[in-house]
């Protein structure tokens, strides 16, 4: 097999890709891509989001066969069938894999801990920021690395490929970024975020990371001017003509991909910690959501042949997709005034988009899910494909569909109700919850009550939804529940709720030694206006500077 990749990544692959190693877009107007292609672009050309061509079925002698593998090893026999062995060779693959998850706390990575009766928790926070967003930013970071290794091999000095990632965080994204990237060679990274307005220590884990390639723009305003600065970036003619922009958001592929491992990496576990959970058993998974991506990964660890009885989606108070699963419609309902306000600002809660309703669990507070546009289109695809059609014809009218809704969305703020069918397709996979901020501090509280475990919020509104599940499944089934964040991040909300919880020291019981002192070690942002051609000339001059400290060393 040919170690040649194709530069563009449209040309023909049929002899060293399969169909699931082959990208298109959601919205039917790009396609014919290799993963690199799809990694370091991020967006598709028609403004969709890549899915592979195919999703491999994997046998069910083959995925059984993985059941104690290591962390690694499993993510190697899942991430490879989506990557050609031609653009990523398998000793390089195990290489990447292996350094990406070298820096967790924890051999297992993901480690799976039984909370209370038929409820396990999944906890994703073991990486360098102790959000779980590592698991992907990690791996990300390190595919950037070696797609520019290769484009760059002897060049020299400007002729080098130098990737500027941009992005906008209103928290944990910004840090797992950050993280992910500190040190890359021939990538620039500048994280936005509004000034004064994220978590004191979400801003700490930015801003003390003084690797020369990063660079921490605080913008006077909220989330939604940083989100604008960064659109109009991307849309610049002029910074894209001499800058490679690069996205590290949850709309990349290479994210979904590497968050499917831990679907299968729990299920295993559960089978080797329960004497009464077989392999071939079904589970649920409950995921608090917010841009759905990380149980969008469930989906597809689901449709790869893992036996899941359904995929719970948790939501907070901005329940766009709990409405959708309820009504078949999907719209924002944006709030203002004092209808939108809650939350702590100690917590992030002022670092958001206009019109969402601030709460205890700030990382879910969206209006728009980003990654539910690919359900979306596994829904068209799936009704398309009732009328009969060949398969090219019901995935351009899965494109056709999905940008319909896409663009009501944007013009009247919502779409739907979608077809019966369509409803009752996605109502087959997965259920819903809405968790308020009450119901989140009271799960906290009653489950450090019961079993002395502390939950994050966002992790609380996962663990509420699964009580609810529970009742409507029975005991029988077993629940794994995601926890996305160490409790530490989100002190706020873990002190109002324990706050009468005698003998409680949140310094002792919960806050990792990693987090002492932070506060005392040297920062570097730079301040800058909400102008985009501000931020704009920030990128050319401090990209420029690192090119010069390259050009001398």
């Amino acid at each position: 097999m040919s170690n040649g990749v194709a530069t563009n990544g449209t040309e023909s692959q049929d002899q060293t890709h399969t169909p699931c190693q082959r990208y298109l877009s959601t919205r039917g107007e790009d396609g014919g891509h290799s993963f690199e292609y799809v990694v370091l672009k991020g967006l598709a050309a028609d403004g969709g989001l890549y899915i592979p061509q195919e999703v491999p079925v994997v046998p069910e002698s083959v995925w059984q066969s993985w059941k104690d593998l290591s962390y690694t090893d499993l993510a190697y026999n899942i991430i490879s069938l989506y990557v050609s062995p031609s653009e990523i060779p398998a000793k390089d693959l195990k290489d990447i894999i292996n350094r990406s998850y070298a820096s967790f706390r924890t051999p297992e990575v993901t480690p799976l801990v039984h909370l209370q009766d038929s409820i396990h928790l999944l906890e994703l926070f073991h990486g360098p920021t102790f959000a779980f967003k590592d698991v992907a930013l990690q791996f990300l970071g390190n595919l950037f690395e070696y797609f520019l290794v290769r484009k760059n091999q002897g060049k020299e000095g400007r002729d080098r490929y130098h990737l500027t990632v941009v992005g906008a965080t209103s928290g944990d994204t910004g840090s797992a970024a950050i993280y992910g990237l500190r040190g890359k060679k021939d990538v620039s990274v500048f994280m936005l975020h509004p000034k004064g307005r994220v978590s004191p220590i979400q801003e700490l884990q930015m801003t003390t990371v003084l690797d020369a390639n990063v660079h921490n723009l605080a913008i006077t305003g909220n989330f939604d001017h940083c989100q604008d600065i960064l659109k109009s970036l991307f849309a610049d003619p002029e910074i894209n003509a001499t800058h490679k922009l690069g996205a590290v958001n949850s709309i990349n592929w290479a994210r979904i991909l590497a968050q499917t491992v831990y679907y299968f990496y729990s299920y295993f576990s559960l089978a080797r910690q329960s004497e009464s959970f077989n392999i071939g058993d079904k589970v649920r998974f409950v995921v608090p959501s917010g841009n759905f991506g990380d149980i969008l990964a469930g989906y597809f660890a689901f449709r790869m042949g893992l036996p899941v009885d359904k995929l719970v989606i948790a939501t907070n108070e901005n329940d766009s997709l709990d409405r959708f699963w309820k009504t078949g419609c999907y719209t924002k309902k944006p709030v203002s005034g004092p209808k939108a306000e809650g939350g702590l600002p100690e917590d992030g809660a002022k670092a958001h988009e206009d019109g969402v309703k601030e709460t205890m669990s700030p990382a879910m507070d969206v209006l728009v899910s980003s990654n539910f546009e690919r359900l979306l289109w596994y829904l068209a695809y799936e009704f398309a494909s009732s009328a009969g059609m060949d398969d090219e014809w019901n995935k351009k009218q899965a494109g056709q569909e999905v940008s319909s809704w896409l663009k009501d969305l944007k013009v009247k703020d919502g779409f739907g109700p979608v077809y019966k069918d369509v409803l009752e397709s996605a109502r087959r996979n997965f259920e819903s919850e809405r968790v308020t901020d009450q119901e989140t501090l009271d799960t906290i509280k009653s489950l450090y009550q019961e079993v002395g475990y502390v939950l994050d919020p966002h992790t609380a509104v996962g663990v509420e939804a699964a009580r609810r599940s529970v009742k409507r499944a029975g005991a029988d089934i077993p629940h794994i529940s995601l926890s996305t964040a160490h409790p530490a991040k989100f002190s706020g909300a873990v002190n109002l709720a324990l706050q009468d919880q005698p003998e409680f020291d949140f310094e002792a019981k919960v806050l990792p030694q990693e987090f002492v002192g932070l506060d005392q070690k040297e920062k570097r942002v730079q301040d800058v206006a909400n102008d985009w051609t501000a931020v704009r000339e920030v990128i050319r001059e401090q990209v420029e500077e690192e090119l010069k400290a390259l050009d001398s060393a």
